[in-house]
């Protein structure tokens, strides 16, 4: 890795463990966090942030369809979408926090897309000028919103019958899961909401289990993945693919 790029590292892994975060409104929590960061924004969380290819690969939305990706940041996401651009009506990308937004306005530029939208908006009341959507997504993103549960049944309410709902995210399982779940043990279980907890993630064992209970599951997927500079220490993380019941 080119000395810049470890340089980068150490400034982000400075503003993730000892940065002050800041702010009234989650909102103004979300810039001071993440305004610091949006230049090496990407690069760092590519390496942490895994499944998110596979998520937004593996669904097929349908001609003319409207995708709303909740939480998107920087718009990355939106690069593993391209084959799509052509047969989607719109794709949105909202979050609350200007300077990822700003990111993601940039993205939208210099690629030429035309059917993206980068909107500043809370997820839990965001509605499409279209009144509805085929697809709405979150990744990584779950667990950053203090009201998930109302972002979760506001992406059911605006999704069409039939319509997708793709997660991604980490998480932690139930003491007692259902059969067939995965198992984490004491540890796991108590130590990655406390760490993630630092940084204002909020790693919960609840948000699986609603997620299976407001949509009929279309694949899910539990996996462990690698964290940059901690080679031996794996976290966990779910795919998740639903779809609205008709």
């Amino acid at each position: 890795m080119p000395n810049s790029a470890k340089l980068d590292d150490l400034r982000t892994l400075w503003r993730l463990t000892a940065g002050r975060v800041e702010g009234e409104t989650h909102a103004e929590r979300l810039e001071s966090f993440y305004a610091p960061q949006q230049r090496t924004y990407d690069s760092f969380r590519a390496r942490m942030l895994h499944g998110r290819r596979e998520l937004f690969e593996s669904i097929e939305a349908p001609s003319n369809a409207v995708w709303i990706d909740f939480g998107a940041g920087t718009g990355e996401n939106a690069e593993y979408l391209q084959k799509q651009f052509g047969s989607m009506s719109m794709l949105y990308l909202v979050d609350l926090c200007p300077a990822l937004l700003a990111a993601a306005e940039e993205r939208i530029v210099r690629q030429g897309w035309t059917n993206v939208w980068a909107v500043c908006a809370d997820v839990t009341t965001f509605q499409p000028p279209e009144g509805y959507a085929d697809v709405v997504t979150f990744s990584y993103s779950l667990t950053m919103i203090p009201d998930w549960f109302r972002a979760v049944d506001h992406a059911l309410e605006i999704l069409k019958p039939g319509g997708i709902v793709g997660v991604v995210d980490f998480y932690v399982a139930r003491k007692y899961p259902r059969e067939g779940s995965q198992r984490h043990c004491w540890t796991a279980r108590t130590l990655w909401p406390i760490w993630f907890a630092w940084d204002n993630v909020q790693v919960s064992a609840d948000h699986l289990p609603m997620l299976e209970s407001r949509f009929e599951t279309v694949e899910l997927v539990e996996r462990s993945g690698s964290l940059p500079y901690l080679p031996l220490v794996r976290v966990p993380y779910y795919r998740f693919l639903g779809r609205k019941p008709a």
